[in-house]
């Protein structure tokens, strides 16, 4: 006898109906962007999907339909325990992947090399050049922890955790971190990009559609990761400049002594804005020299190719350390023969020898297991073990 469903179980199931209304709101933004660089790389996940479906659904397909047709209890399915060749199945086996892995690689190809981030935008929209004379929109960003410091070096502004930029205007993004790696992404925009300290990335998108956007921190970096997210205000032109005045018109000024108070870590923190900023502060951002007395790492890469130059590292013997202008890696295993020296290949001194076979423990003693002990009958080896 079938026990009847319990009205409690339909009841949840009821009672979750709704939830799945909440799915409708979902803004799946990598699918609807507002940037032509984004809608690129959009298309390229939908290409790349489709090409894999052409093997998927069939498997998919086919695997219902020889399970339901050859059944066990199917008696009318062909039987044929020694067919073991078909020249038309095997042309299709092999012919639909070859097509797929061809067209893929050749679509993956391109679109690496013109979706570079690295590469200025040559177009604002499909059909559509940028206008000759048009000048980027450049920002300096600077991943702090946790928060976005985005400096606007031609207009002179600098933003914390709020980012705008005028429609239909390319944007070139310069962007470091102060402190560990971190990941620039806004999906309306363009694909993320790494920060790093003491390094410099690129990115270059173009916005299509005026709007307010999410951008946030896509790489964990610490306590205040989940908070690590500003706004991106795609403007009209007229708004943008509205938007540059409003910042302009406040008081407070961003130096190199405001800026080492902001690096210090925070979470949470609402948007800050500097109707100025200090000349050069980007650039000591970059080389992590922001605090006085700091050498600026560019001034140390360019002192050490001074002294590679001048032939200033030499070796033991006398002789460059490296020809070409170039500093020799130091350490033992990059050195010249002749450089080396001798001495024995063991650091300490060792007790005799033990037979062949046998370990010798000796109570509070490192384990050493970096000897081969010398001398044993016969030329044998034996590994001493001390601990």
């Amino acid at each position: 006898m079938t026990k009847p469903s319990s009205p409690g179980r339909c009841g949840r199931w009821l009672a979750a109906l709704p939830l799945l209304a909440l799915l409708s709101g979902c803004d799946m933004v990598v699918m609807h962007p507002a940037g032509d660089i984004a809608i690129q790389q959009r298309n390229l996940i939908l290409i790349a999907t489709g090409l894999m479906l052409l093997v998927i659904v069939p498997v998919m397909v086919l695997t219902v339909l020889f399970a339901v047709r050859y059944r066990h209890t199917n008696t009318d399915a062909t039987y044929s325990p020694d067919w073991d060749h078909s020249t038309q199945l095997e042309l299709v086996i092999w012919a639909i992947p070859l097509f797929i892995i061809v067209l893929l690689g050749a679509v993956t190809w391109s679109s690496t090399h013109l979706l570079d981030p690295y590469r200025p935008v040559g177009r604002i929209a499909p059909g559509r050049a940028v206008p000759s004379g048009v000048e980027p929109l450049e920002v300096e960003v600077v991943a702090l922890d946790w928060k976005w410091l985005f400096i606007y070096p031609k207009l002179g502004i600098a933003t914390v955790n709020e980012l705008a930029a005028p429609v239909d205007v390319p944007i070139r993004f310069r962007i470091t971190s102060t402190t560990v790696m971190n990941s620039f992404f806004i999906p309306a925009l363009a694909g993320q990009i790494y920060a790093m300290p003491g390094m410099e990335t690129k990115l270059h998108a173009v916005v299509n559609t005026p709007g307010v956007y999410a951008g946030q921190a896509s790489n964990y970096n610490g306590a205040g990761f989940s908070d690590m997210r500003f706004r991106f205000h795609a403007l009209p032109q007229v708004g943008f400049d509205r938007w540059v005045a409003s910042v302009r018109a406040g008081s407070i000024q961003l130096d190199r002594a405001r800026f080492l108070l902001l690096q210090r870590p925070s979470e949470k923190v609402p948007v800050q804005r500097y109707a100025a900023v200090a000349p050069g502060l980007y650039p000591a951002i970059l080389n992590m020299c922001v605090k006085p007395g700091q050498t600026c790492l560019a001034d140390m890469m360019a002192a050490d190719r001074r002294a590679d130059t001048h032939g200033a590292r030499k070796g033991a013997n006398g002789n460059p350390r490296a020809g070409n202008g170039q500093r020799k890696p130091e350490g033992a295993l990059f050195r010249d023969g002749n450089e080396k020296g001798s001495s024995p290949h063991w650091s300490q001194d060792r007790e005799p020898v033990p037979p062949p076979g046998t370990q010798t423990r000796l109570p509070n003693r490192n384990r050493d297991f970096t000897m081969l002990a010398p001398g044993t009958p016969n030329g044998i080896h034996t590994l001493t073990d001390k601990g």
